[in-house]
């Protein structure tokens, strides 16, 4: 391609995709520029590191961290690893596939807070759940399921709203693999996780990478769930953002910087760990 055609074809992305990084850029610019004292909505504009000496210190900056990491990362595998079986059973279509896809992608019409909501009433103290669960006889009481310490419950919701999507991401790059290739693993005597592992998952490994990185950004800086059916002890990133930024636009920007740091890094970390351990020396 020579540099004439390289420069027309940038020119015709300019209107569309040179809006979009222009204003992204300016944004980060921005957030960036605050976390280091430039930008004050309140007062003077001087460059200093005291914002984020300032929060390093604090042990809630770093629970936050810590906290929205064991979020991202978990809702990421979980979703991938629910949908990856399923997306094997749908590989060829069956009386009835139809139905069961549109059931399984039902979670991707559903607005989070109406499901974080639904969800908060289903296993609160006088829930369905406890109710049923002291029906049956495995409870002599209810039992205090909400906002719960190790973020189950998040982590469910993250995992119940994401794997549709991961599941159309895999589904067609699981139904692109030609049957010729599967039939000739098994007739090779190679069982049935041996084929997932050796053929299925390195064939869609993009696909894969694609579902992990997307979740992983979006659980990573979750705010709605966190809120409603999160733990009381625990604040994630975007929780302490808003928290902080009643008193410290400065500090509440050190915090979104340190989202963006978190989803960039992240994404590459679970990208290439998809690779190493499907294509890598953990995979022989």
């Amino acid at each position: 391609m020579t540099w004439r055609r390289c420069a027309t074809v940038l020119l015709l992305l300019m209107p569309g995709l040179g809006l979009i990084v222009s204003l992204i850029g300016m944004v980060v610019y921005v957030a960036i520029a605050q976390s280091f004292g430039l930008y004050n909505l309140n007062g003077d504009s001087v460059f200093t590191v005291a914002h984020w000496a300032e929060m390093l210190d604090r042990k809630l900056y770093t629970r936050a961290v810590t906290y929205s990491i064991y979020i991202g990362v978990w809702s990421a595998i979980l979703a991938v690893a629910f949908a990856y079986p399923l997306a094997i059973w749908l590989r060829k279509p069956f009386r009835g596939s139809i139905i069961i896809g549109a059931i399984l992608k039902a979670p991707l019409l559903v607005q989070g807070l109406v499901a974080a909501f639904l969800f908060i009433n289903v296993i609160s103290y006088h829930g369905i759940f406890n109710q049923l669960m002291q029906a049956i006889g495995l409870w002599d009481e209810p039992r205090r399921l909400q906002n719960d310490r190790g973020a189950i419950g998040v982590l469910f919701l993250q995992t119940w709203k994401n794997m549709p999507f991961a599941l159309l991401l895999l589904t067609g790059a699981v139904q692109a693999i030609p049957d010729d290739v599967l039939d000739a693993a098994r007739d090779m005597g190679a069982g049935t996780f041996a084929r997932f592992r050796k053929i299925i998952a390195p064939l869609s490994l993009s696909a894969m990478q694609a579902a992990l990185v997307i979740i992983f950004i979006g659980a990573v800086a979750d705010f709605s769930f966190q809120v409603i059916a999160g733990p009381t002890n625990r604040q994630s990133l975007a929780q302490l953002m808003v928290f902080v930024r009643q008193t410290s636009w400065h500090e509440a920007a050190v915090v979104g910087v340190t989202l963006m740091v978190i989803a960039l890094a992240g994404s590459l970390l679970l990208a290439i760990a998809a690779r190493l351990i499907l294509k890598g020396p953990f995979s022989r």
